[in-house]
């Protein structure tokens, strides 16, 4: 049996896409879709002493590209989200060590596409929370038209008998589809999970994991369902 998800990349995501890739064995990164304006490609929420705010990598207004196809014209952002970071996280208790990762990624690396950008944080979050998962994109396979039967037929050329979705492909996905092609489908449940300690106010699942990585460090694995130590 091998497990497989694919999602579009998305900026230092929450912690419900990081249980997601550590539940399968491999994650392919689904960057052949269209970009979405106002969505999570570019964009996440950090707690603040006024509240949640957005935090967003400028990409311009074209919608009609490709999430793989999204450069970044300049690197101004990176230092303006590294300042937010830490104005908003330097009491965090385990502030430092995860600065430590995160610092050369924001002010020591010039990023020139969003799908590098943001594969290149997903994979320094997953090393230090010791997921092991194949990530792959999905440039990598041949591409089928239809949507669910390319999803189909992305699980079975990379070996997988079961793929895994979010709850809100159900809008779209032609169970049918995947039973016709001996593939299992699985959904992914997001709910349950506990709260941690947090800095500012009321408590909020609807963050980038950041969030918990400053505030509970390698402890993050006992807030999340599928990452152990």
């Amino acid at each position: 049996m091998k497990k497989v998800a694919i999602l579009q990349s998305n900026y230092i995501p929450w912690k419900g896409y990081f249980d997601m890739i550590a539940a399968v064995d491999e994650f392919i990164l689904y960057d052949d879709m269209q970009y979405t304006k106002n969505d999570w490609r570019n964009r996440n929420k950090i707690k603040t002493p006024q509240g949640l705010s957005w935090i967003t990598v400028p990409v311009g207004q074209d919608i009609g590209r490709r999430v793989r196809d999204v450069n970044l014209s300049d690197d101004k952002w990176q230092s303006k989200h590294w300042k937010s970071l830490v104005g908003n996280y330097r009491r965090a208790s385990h502030y430092e060590e995860v600065a430590t990762l995160l610092e050369p990624l924001y002010l020591a690396t010039h990023h020139t596409h969003l799908s590098q950008l943001n594969r290149s944080f997903i994979e320094v979050v997953c090393q230090y929370l010791g997921i092991k998962t194949v990530i792959t994109n999905s440039w990598d396979y041949t591409l089928l038209d239809g949507k669910t039967e390319r999803l189909v037929d992305l699980c079975k050329q990379a070996g997988g008998t079961e793929y895994i979705s979010g709850p809100s492909a159900k809008d779209y996905v032609e169970e049918r589809i995947f039973t016709d092609m001996g593939v299992t489908l699985t959904w992914f449940d997001y709910a349950g999970y506990p709260k941690y300690p947090q800095l500012w106010g009321e408590f909020t699942h609807g963050v980038t994991i950041l969030d918990l990585l400053f505030n509970c460090g390698k402890d993050a694995h006992r807030y999340m369902k599928y990452v152990s130590r």
